[in-house]
């Protein structure tokens, strides 16, 4: 009898019979508030009504159009509607399926546009699983391990997360930027390196917001030695962080962006967006896919901006994010050591004696569940727990979310 893979863990003992909005239905009867959204996916929540209809719409007319080959209109609706919300400049699209293709097709252009091999990423940063999104990817060693030799040419610097080195956010931004400029003077010059790539928040490296002074120095510095500035918007685009996209809240311009998760609502699509100079400087060829762009995933996501525009979910995410934080740091106990986040990422630090606790926030995690509240968590030693609700969220929902939170902390004080 064939099985999954026994390497797939589930992290919670739930099997969904049908699911909407923010709540799922097990096939054990429950009925589970889902602040997971299928790591950040599922945007519009569980099959809204509008997104589902303009999926079954589009199954009925085309469902694969390989988009090398021949157009549809769901990509040329929504490469015309993405214009609508993409940062200014950016006005060239590539289309691919899942995050991982969306990096290494920035990371792809990038060499090629500026003829560098460098890409130079930040500590606690996610990008991916395949063998060149893993060798960017410093969120844990869980990601790469075991399958050597990696990518060469990327080379690592702090990000500051103030939390970590017991500094305050000024002297972990000084130290980050401090440390990048004598990576640069120690171990890559800087007309070596094609890239900067970071998240605007750390997603599985423990939802830690940057900071605009940061993401302003990686920008001066981008400027200053011909090195383009990518932001990873996979988890944090498309609402999730109260502004469209993440690097939003910083003022600061990227040269490219790569986007995935929220866009479609749960049908997998994925991209990267930059300026139509740039993404001339790709050689030929070098874009392409059998399943990018899909028609489906298409219609879903035209659909999802309808949403998100119609039913202002950027706004609502901004003011859910604070009720949520606020709830968050207001019922803690003594092993929660930090709360933070931005809009609806929220992540809460488990410790004890001033190390990482990764059995309490598993614990955590666990109870939260078996009480009807689905929680995920991150961070390199896995002990933060990550709250991602769908952006439809209301006040009555996280009311009842941070409820029960506070009887899951009760239990495992």
């Amino acid at each position: 009898m064939t099985r999954l893979s026994p390497r797939l863990l589930q992290a919670t003992p739930v099997t969904v019979d049908h699911a909407e909005g923010c709540y799922i239905h097990g096939t054990d009867g429950r009925r589970y508030l889902d602040f997971t959204a299928g790591i950040g996916v599922t945007s519009t929540g569980h099959c809204h009504p509008h997104v589902v209809e303009a999926a079954r719409r589009q199954i009925g007319s085309l469902i694969h159009g390989q988009y090398t080959t021949v157009m549809h209109r769901p990509l040329l609706e929504l490469t015309e509607r993405l214009g609508t919300v993409l940062p200014e400049g950016l006005d060239s699209l590539f289309f691919a399926n899942s995050g991982s293709e969306a990096v290494e097709a920035a990371l792809r252009l990038t060499r090629q546009a500026t003829g560098r091999p460098g890409i130079v990423v930040f500590h606690g940063g996610f990008h991916g699983r395949t063998v060149a999104a893993a060798t960017m990817t410093t969120s844990g060693t869980r990601f790469s391990a075991g399958f050597s030799p990696l990518m060469g040419g990327v080379h690592v610097a702090p990000f500051p997360t103030a939390y970590r080195y017991g500094w305050s956010e000024e002297e972990a931004t000084d130290f980050a930027l401090q440390e990048l400029d004598y990576l640069f003077a120690t171990l890559v010059a800087p007309d070596e390196i094609a890239a900067f790539v970071v998240e605007p928040v750390l997603g599985e490296g423990g939802y830690v917001p940057g900071n605009t002074r940061f993401f302003q120095g990686l920008r001066q510095r981008a400027d200053e030695h011909g090195i383009l500035l990518v932001f990873d918007e996979i988890q944090t685009g498309f609402g999730r962080t109260g502004k469209f996209f993440g690097h939003q809240h910083f003022d600061v311009r990227p040269d490219i962006i790569t986007i995935a998760k929220g866009l479609a609502s749960g049908f997998p699509l994925s991209g990267i967006a930059a300026s139509e100079e740039l993404m001339e400087r790709a050689r030929p060829g070098s874009q392409g896919g059998t399943y990018g762009a899909n028609a489906v995933s298409c219609a879903a996501a035209v659909a999802t901006l309808d949403v998100i525009e119609k039913e202002g979910l950027v706004d609502n995410a901004a003011a859910r994010g604070r009720e949520l934080l606020s709830g968050a740091r207001e019922n803690t106990i003594d092993a929660i050591g930090d709360v933070r986040g931005l809009g609806l990422m929220v992540g809460l630090e488990f410790i004890t004696d001033g190390a990482p606790d990764r059995e309490r926030a598993s614990a955590a995690q666990q109870l939260a569940a078996q009480k009807g509240l689905l929680l995920l968590t991150c961070g390199a030693h896995m002990n933060v727990v990550r709250m991602i609700p769908p952006l439809i969220v209301t006040t009555r929902q996280i009311e009842d979310a941070l409820g029960i939170w506070s009887e899951v902390l009760a239990e495992v004080r």
